[in-house]
């Protein structure tokens, strides 16, 4: 019998990022980065390159050695080493133990201090990829396109240019706040060219900066907040160089999804599962909320807070409004971590009405979803939000997000349907949001309709994918053209 032997024709491409739910998970990067690629599976051969954190290697996943990269400046040489997934992904993984196999997270030690090298550690992610696409990397697969994530990879396009290496590449933005910035003088450490990636901070480069100049094309996390980034009031001083982007339709918004585990029949997470117009699992989750939290038994509404605890998403207006919520019968239970001043301010409030208010600090993803499930009302102060998963978290769980009018949040609630939007960073805006919450949660019908709306929410990766994938082809039809354009 012959054997036939199938080729692959799906174009290749690495998805390079420095967090994967599947192995280490800081934030909603690291959601993003394990549905994205495997949503992609259909259409194109998408990989991962990740670091080899102490998370990873620590992980249970057998990792072969397949690959090497050679050093360069003060960045050391490194093995590449490969994982398969269950369902089929390949994550390939920097090996560098000096860099990366330590305790902490992937930017920092146990007490949130960043790592003094991360430059470095960083640097050296973006080089491996660059060498990936230049076909250095000692493996047989070579990727035709670049999809880069946030400051930790925004070296690769720049090192591409620099070595007339022409391969696509895509930069998302997913937070343009953390820019990655480092002393101007370890310019030399990385092979950086002296002048062009300046920061607005005296004496320091930028590696996002590096991301946003180089790149073939930008990637935001929503329509919204790729417009509001053009401003000087969102733009963190690179709104002129983003507005150039977006003049030559180099900008994109392209919001995000939630994968198929966001589904509340199944969640194994959740005490018990439900549907729209199915309401007890709602309540079984909503009585572990309270038993969890030591909430004391209520008619009211449960208002959950499932966020870090920074300045970014407004715990400061929440402390703000919490008395008023419940003076109005409302208990509001809380998971996060984050700024330090922000934690005790939350434990502070949560002693002053115990039995009303509760709050842990950490994060469980146990006790995440079961909150989704189980609380009536999310809230999302943020005041600016690039897109946010956890208000689509909740409407699939049936929860309505009170959320201000900003980034992703405006592109994903629709006011008074899906959930409740406030146009100031301001308590005041934001109680009036509450108060119509609170009338809404007055009238069952009217309440449960809106429940069943939030849960028809269609912010699934199935639908979410559909403008990578395009863009995608679009850069890699585009490929021969710039490779003669090249040389």
């Amino acid at each position: 019998m012959k054997i036939v032997t199938r080729t692959d024709t799906r174009q290749k491409a690495l998805f390079v990022t420095a967090e994967i739910a599947d192995l280490v998970k800081v934030g909603g990067l690291g959601d993003v980065s394990a549905a994205i690629p495997r949503a992609m599976q259909a259409s194109h051969d998408v990989r991962v390159l990740i670091p080899g954190y102490r998370q990873v290697l620590e992980s249970g996943n057998a990792i072969r050695v397949v690959g090497e990269v050679e050093g360069y400046a003060a960045l050391p040489a490194c093995k590449i080493g490969r994982i398969d997934t269950d369902d089929g992904l390949v994550i390939y993984v920097v090996l560098c133990p000096e860099l990366y196999d330590r305790e902490g997270t992937p930017y920092g030690d146990d007490e949130g201090v960043d790592w003094p090298d991360n430059h470095i550690r960083f640097a050296r992610l973006s080089l491996a990829a660059a060498e990936f696409a230049a076909g250095r990397a000692g493996l047989k697969w070579t990727p035709q396109l670049l999809h880069l994530n946030d400051w930790q990879t925004a070296l690769t396009p720049a090192y591409l240019f620099w070595r007339d290496q022409p391969t696509p590449s895509i930069f998302t933005i997913h937070n343009l706040a953390y820019q990655g910035l480092c002393d101007a003088r370890c310019s030399v450490e990385l092979g950086l060219p002296v002048n062009g990636l300046e920061s607005n901070e005296p004496g320091k480069v930028s590696f996002l900066k590096a991301g946003i100049l180089y790149a073939t094309h930008i990637t935001t996390v929503s329509a919204t907040y790729a417009q509001e980034i053009t401003t000087p009031a969102f733009g963190c001083g690179l709104e002129g160089l983003l507005g150039d982007k977006q003049q030559q339709g180099c900008l994109t918004g392209i919001l995000n999804g939630i994968d198929d585990s966001w589904a509340p029949e199944s969640d194994p997470h959740l005490i018990q599962g439900f549907a729209a117009n199915d309401w007890a699992g709602k309540q079984a989750n909503a009585v572990q909320v309270r038993m969890t939290f030591g909430l004391a038994p209520s008619n009211g509404p449960i208002f959950a807070v499932v966020s870090r605890l920074v300045h970014q998403k407004g715990l400061d207006l929440t402390l703000q409004v919490a008395e008023h919520i419940v003076n109005q019968g409302g208990q509001i239970a809380l998971i996060g971590r984050g700024e330090a001043k922000v934690e005790a301010a939350v434990r502070e409030l949560a002693a002053r009405f115990p039995g009303q208010i509760a709050a842990r600090i950490g994060f469980n993803e146990t006790d995440a979803r079961r909150m989704f499930a189980g609380s009536d009302f999310l809230l999302m102060p943020s005041r600016y939000e690039p897109c946010g998963l956890s208000q689509m978290y909740a409407q699939c769980f049936g929860s309505l997000p009170i959320a201000r009018n900003t980034g992703g949040l405006a592109d994903s609630i629709e006011d008074g349907i899906t959930g409740f939007l406030f146009e100031d960073s301001s308590a005041e805006s934001y109680r009036s949001a509450i108060d119509r919450a609170f009338r809404v949660y007055a009238h069952p019908e009217l309440f449960r309709a809106m429940r069943c709306r939030a849960m028809a929410s269609p912010y699934h990766w199935r639908v979410s994918i559909q403008p990578y994938s395009r863009l995608y082809d679009q850069l890699l039809s585009a490929a021969p053209l710039q490779l003669l354009r090249q040389g």
